[in-house]
């Protein structure tokens, strides 16, 4: 039992190692422009003119951040597709992808080591909120629990908008393709719960099918981790997401990578 343990702990540390170096290559990459600082102050714009103009914060009264979570979903909507329309797409239209891949490692830990290093790179954009944070504590005593539940939920939420994107930045080598495809099929994943959608099944669909596609909604998801109701079943579900469009994308480069 310990000389198995004992070889496999070489491969395990060499994977990791592996998907550290993709991290680090891809965040260098990112600071390496401007253009994530671009992508950072455009989010703290956005942020505080939806918490503080459009959520009416002081009108409100209530010391919560719910007017700041309420419009994550439709900043990531745009904001995600953003960063990962390029993770692949890019790769693919100046042939660094046939030299990523040649590398060490496999094809799952590129995927997943450039999905990290841009889920911490809107990890960073959202944690530089903070101020948004402290302000409310200093006008009144909130509930600080369920904030920080809800800045889980956010960055589950935008891991998932980010898987989907990788997915599909792989498919194409177009950027701006890949931008446009990525928020059509996450405004999907928004619109799957609200009563528009289910309207259109609700005279035909069994029952079973209406809570298929309701359970699919990532704004009910995040709706209920915001108020601090951490359900096992909500975070299993963005995790859920995260992986099967990853592993998706991994097939997709397999496939490429086979032609």
């Amino acid at each position: 039992m310990n000389q198995a343990a004992s070889l496999q702990a070489p491969r395990e540390n060499s994977a990791g190692q592996a998907v550290m170096n993709v991290v680090r290559r891809e965040l260098t990459g990112y600071f390496s422009t401007p253009v994530a600082w671009v992508f950072i102050v455009i989010f703290l714009v956005m942020a505080g003119v939806f918490t503080f103009y459009i959520g009416s914060f002081y009108e409100r009264g209530l010391a919560d951040l719910a007017p700041f979570f309420q419009f994550h979903a439709w900043l990531y909507l745009f904001l995600v597709p953003a960063v990962s329309m390029r993770l692949w797409a890019e790769e693919r239209r100046s042939g660094t992808i046939e030299l990523l891949l040649t590398l060490p490692l496999t094809t799952w830990q590129a995927v997943l080591g450039k999905f990290l290093a841009a889920w911490l790179f809107i990890g960073l954009a959202l944690a530089l909120t903070f101020p948004i944070w402290l302000t409310v504590n200093y006008l009144g005593e909130p509930d600080n629990g369920a904030i920080l539940a809800g800045y889980i939920g956010s960055w589950l939420m935008a891991g998932g908008f980010l898987a989907i994107g990788s997915c599909i930045s792989a498919v194409t080598r177009n950027q701006v393709v890949a931008f446009i495809l990525s928020v059509v099929v996450c405004f999907g994943f928004l619109l799957s719960g609200l009563p528009m959608v289910m309207n259109l099944f609700s005279g035909w669909a069994p029952q079973s099918l209406l809570d298929l596609i309701a359970d699919f909604s990532f704004l009910a998801r995040f709706a209920s981790i915001s108020k601090g109701i951490l359900d096992l079943r909500d975070l299993l579900y963005f995790v859920l997401v995260i992986v099967f469009w990853l592993m998706a994308n991994t097939i997709i480069l397999e496939l490429r990578k086979a032609d």
